[in-house]
Order: C-alpha cells, then sequence, then structure tokens
C-alpha cells in the first residue's frame, strides 16, 4: 500500500528516490474493517494518516447519543484530530471506517522530523492546510447561508463519489439535516 502513497506524494511534489525511503521507513499500516475506529473520544491522537483505501468518517456523539458527522475522506485524503495531534490533549471526535479501508499512519514526531529534512514535504504540507482551511470556511459559509436543498446541490458538487459511497444518514448528518429531509430533497431532484 505504501505504492499508493508514493503515487500520490510524487503527484504533489518532487521527492527523490532518498526521501521517499525516508518517509516509507517512519510508515505503518493499518487495515480497517468497516465500522472499525481509527481513533475514539477520549484517546489522544498522535499520527498523521493518510487514506490509502477506503472510506473514513470523523464523528461525535452528542449527550443525547446523536451522532454529528464532521466530515469524510477517501482515498488519497488525510484524516485526523488535529487539534488532538497539536494539542496532546483527548479528542473529541471519533474517526471510524464506513467501509473496509487501509490507513498509512506516521508518528507526530516522525512526520515533524521529515517536514524538517525534506523541503518537498514541507510544501506540501503548507500547501494542504492552506486547502483544507479553505475548504472548511466555505463549508462554514454553505452551512450557515444556504438551504438544505443548496447545502445537498453543494454537496453533490463538491462530493460527487460520496453519494454513491457514503450512507444517507452520515451525510444528512454532515449536512445538518434529517435523513428525512434529506430523502426529500433527494426525490425531489430526480
Amino acid at each position: 500500500m505504501f505504492d499508493v502513497f508514493e503515487k500520490y506524494l510524487r503527484s504533489k511534489a518532487a521527492f527523490t528516490a532518498e526521501e521517499l525511503e525516508q518517509i516509507q521507513a517512519v510508515t505503518t499500516i493499518k487495515k480497517l474493517r468497516k465500522r472499525q475506529f481509527l481513533l475514539q473520544e477520549g484517546d489522544v491522537w498522535t499520527y498523521n494518516a493518510f487514506v490509502a483505501k477506503g472510506c473514513m468518517r470523523i464523528y461525535s456523539v452528542d449527550a443525547k447519543g446523536v451522532e454529528h458527522v464532521l466530515g469524510f475522506a477517501v482515498e488519497n485524503w488525510w484524516t485526523g484530530d488535529l487539534q488532538s495531534l497539536a494539542s496532546g490533549q483527548p479528542s473529541r471526535f471519533n474517526i471510524d471506517a464506513i467501509e473496509d479501508s487501509v490507513v498509512l499512519l506516521i508518528k507526530k514526531e516522525n512526520f515533524e522530523h521529515l517536514r524538517q529534512i525534506i523541503p518537498a514535504l514541507h510544501e506540501l504540507v503548507n500547501a494542504i492546510l492552506h486547502r483544507s482551511f479553505l475548504a472548511q470556511q466555505s463549508r462554514i459559509h454553505t452551512v450557515i447561508s444556504s438551504s438544505a436543498e443548496e447545502k445537498y446541490r453543494a454537496f453533490l458538487q463538491d462530493f460527487p463519489e460520496f453519494a454513491r459511497r457514503i450512507p444517507q444518514h452520515m451525510v444528512a448528518s454532515y449536512l445538518g439535516m434529517t435523513t428525512e429531509t434529506l430523502s426529500r430533497i433527494r426525490r425531489n431532484l430526480v
């Protein structure tokens, strides 16, 4: 599975063979079955995680037991809890596999060391953080200023592959609506 990660890295920046070997040396491959946790609320997140295969979701559970989906990650996406990673505090989130998945993990300290010695990785991380910030800003704007139908249309436009892979109740939670509302919207769009 490292070959998937290597292909991704090479598509984003000019890494030397030696740099890729350094990255591979500190990378662990974790296979997850459907519904298996990568991270559970209360645990401290200590990795940078790359999804090589499958689909993951990050979510929280409120006091009433209701799940609130914050996001998804599919092949060639990164996942994790950056707040827990940066602070060392227990996570408020869960990350689990929506389908059988393979995730490549690099411990925080190893990743930071690699960023210091591999300029291409440092630049890649900066670009990812920039894109993530812009995506979150766009999502917040959509959530607070769009109708339920507009949210779903934006979701389909931004993530067409998610509609086929992710259960509708999870999509509804991500969009901040009930499953019934999403079903009604989907019927009206046909």
